[in-house]
């Protein structure tokens, strides 16, 4: 296994798991609750991750190579998800869902959790930097880090 081989692979498990990290992070500490087309994005990251670390428990160079491409491909996934989203976001297009909203309680205290839930929009940012969204932020660190994995495999498979 080459050091160049070994950053990827690195990376095809850091990168999801830092993403993940701070959009639970943003989530949990900073009250942005995530809408449906923001969770559609954690799972090919929940995915990479996985992978990633199936790969770290194979010993065969291809088969582990095969699997941090596969990795690379989930975050890249998550990240076209996100200009997607992204795109709703800006008003570019239509989304393909209506808005959600965080449910909880039993009972009779189930009807009133309905009522006074929070409507999470997918068409609206909650939180931008610099004119770009949360998930807009994920197209570009996922599919651009997915890129960059595969062009580090890609390079290694070619010296």
């Amino acid at each position: 296994m080459t050091p160049k081989f070994n950053k990827a692979h690195m990376l095809a498990f850091l990168l999801p798991t830092a993403l993940l990290a701070g959009a639970y992070g943003s989530q949990y500490i900073g009250g942005l609750f995530p809408c449906e087309m923001c969770w559609w994005q954690r799972y090919p990251h929940f995915a990479a991750v996985a992978i990633a670390l199936v790969a770290f428990c194979v010993s065969n160079a291809a088969y582990r190579n095969v699997l941090v491409a596969l990795a690379a491909l989930a975050i890249a996934t998550s990240g076209l998800i996100g200009g997607f989203h992204a795109g709703v976001e800006y008003g570019y297009w239509e989304g393909l869902t209506a808005c959600t909203a965080t449910i909880s309680g039993s009972g009779d205290d189930l009807l009133k959790s309905i009522m006074n839930a929070p409507l999470l929009r997918c068409d609206v940012a909650p939180w931008t930097l610099f004119g770009i969204s949360l998930a807009g932020y994920n197209f570009l660190l996922s599919f651009g880090g997915a890129m960059l994995i595969l062009a580090m495999i890609w390079r290694r498979k070619k010296i």
